[in-house]
């Protein structure tokens, strides 16, 4: 039964037989570098000895400890470059498949509901959530656990954010994403979606309604422009915009003409991390006759992981580097992209006064995002930096300078991994905890809070 349901959840998952014979090859460091590797600090060799003894749901109950996404992490978190990469055994090449062995507890939890849930004996206080995305749903997770009402405010129909409507369905399947999110609504968790924050309501409405703490996790909304001449061509495109309609599309939610690429079009990506990654294989899985992802250093300095760059490859994506853009061409849409060539001198990168232009039907952008200013705007104390980040303290931390509102994940720090969000995020739920429990202490003194 094992085997037949992992293969419904993933064909490339694990059999039960086979996680069992990957788990028993862990070591069982004295000192287990893997975690060191983990930015979450996951419990692997406590939660792998338990899958290699056949004991699924203590397995389980282990990473619930550290992750209130196990089934997203092991399938989207960098491992090679972290608990994997880290694993002793990788020194031969050979380190334990952590992730996919995460994959596969996490799987089998989802479809048995085998963790057990928290023993709460008292509501410590209510604690609001803006955005649901990693950072979002962590917090929310972690502090229903230790006995607060949580409610979450999401703007889109679905929660899930950036999992749901940034991260490829290739990648991440959003049968998974709304599996975890059930999951967290097991733990009490309620979700609140179509409500825009900034909008449909503020952040004082929310405290009006009678909640201890506001956590801002909406990360990174607005991405980065180029501003250079041809910009507002139609056909250039923002990569969260083109991931995002095809989600909306796949959902049913718009018509399959809203998505921005065209069978047959010629689609150039500016910029190689991973959204790039994700944008152009996405645009090959809308029947685009080519991609190019041209950047501007050499490919070995590329923000995107090789495996990521490597699969790229392997489905017809075309890479050209050194390349600077300058000008979108075209007069009444986008039909290329002229790019000044740069070459290595001295060990640097430096333009060469030469130029080409890349052939575009449709030219995408994805050099990074920042916040949007919403929320910001409708609320009074809340401090941001140049960039537009929110200004937070380290005790308790996470908070902003506007009391009892929390932010924390890429809407602080800027766009990063998921776990390392999750990592963030954790931290902030702690902070949350101890304001709210000294809050409550002054209100039982007869003191309140200045705000």
């Amino acid at each position: 039964m094992a085997d037949t349901t992992m293969e419904m959840y993933d064909p490339k998952g694990f059999t039960l037989k086979e996680a069992v014979t990957e788990a028993k090859r862990c070591l069982n460091c004295i000192k287990p570098t893997c975690r060191i590797g983990c930015p979450i600090e996951n419990e692997i060799p406590a939660f792998i000895r338990e899958l290699a003894n056949g004991n699924l749901g203590q397995a389980s109950a282990v990473i619930a400890r550290r992750s209130n996404l196990p089934a997203v992490c092991g399938r989207v978190c960098p491992q090679e470059k972290q608990c994997e990469g880290a694993c002793v055994l990788n020194r031969d090449g050979k380190s334990i498949q952590i992730g996919k062995l995460e994959r596969f507890v996490a799987d089998i939890d989802g479809d048995l509901e085998i963790t057990p849930l928290p023993k709460l004996w008292e509501e410590k206080g209510k604690v609001a959530v803006i955005g649901s995305g990693p950072a979002g749903l962590t917090v929310a997770g972690d502090l229903a656990k230790l006995g607060f009402k949580v409610a979450v405010f999401d703007a889109q129909a679905e929660p899930g954010g950036v999992l749901m409507y940034g991260i490829p369905a290739f990648r991440l399947s959003k049968s998974v994403v709304r599996r975890e999110i059930q999951k967290i609504e097991r733990f009490g968790v309620q979700f609140r979606t179509n409500v825009m924050i900034g909008q449909d309501l503020t952040l004082d409405d929310i405290f009006a309604q009678g909640f201890d703490a506001i956590f801002v996790g909406t990360g990174n909304a607005v991405a980065k422009t180029l501003n250079i001449e041809g910009k507002n061509l139609p056909g250039v495109i923002e990569a969260t915009y083109l991931l995002q309609m095809v989600a909306l599309a796949n959902q049913g939610s718009v018509d399959r003409e809203e998505v921005p690429v065209d069978q047959g079009d010629h689609v150039v990506i500016i910029g190689a991390g991973n959204v790039a990654m994700d944008a152009a294989r996405t645009a090959k899985r809308e029947k685009a006759a080519k991609v190019t992802v041209i950047f501007r250093e050499t490919e070995d300095k590329v923000a995107a992981l090789p495996s990521e760059v490597e699969v790229a490859k392997k489905e017809g994506i075309i890479f050209i580097g050194l390349r600077s853009p300058v000008k979108f061409v075209g007069d009444t849409k986008v039909t290329g992209l002229e790019c000044e060539i740069r070459e290595v001198r001295d060990d640097k990168v430096v333009g060469t006064g030469e130029f080409e232009t890349i052939p575009a039907d449709k030219v995408i952008i994805a050099i990074g995002q920042k916040p949007a200013g919403r929320i910001i705007a409708t609320t009074r104390g809340i401090e941001v930096n140049e960039g537009g980040f929110v200004k937070t303290k380290d005790r308790p931390y996470g908070m902003s300078t506007r009391h009892g509102v929390f932010s924390g994940g890429d809407v602080v720090h800027g766009p990063a991994t998921v776990v390392r969000a999750m990592k963030d995020a954790k931290k902030v739920a702690a902070g949350i905890a101890q304001y709210v429990e000294a809050k409550k202490l002054m209100e039982e003194c007869g003191l309140k809070i200045k705000e």
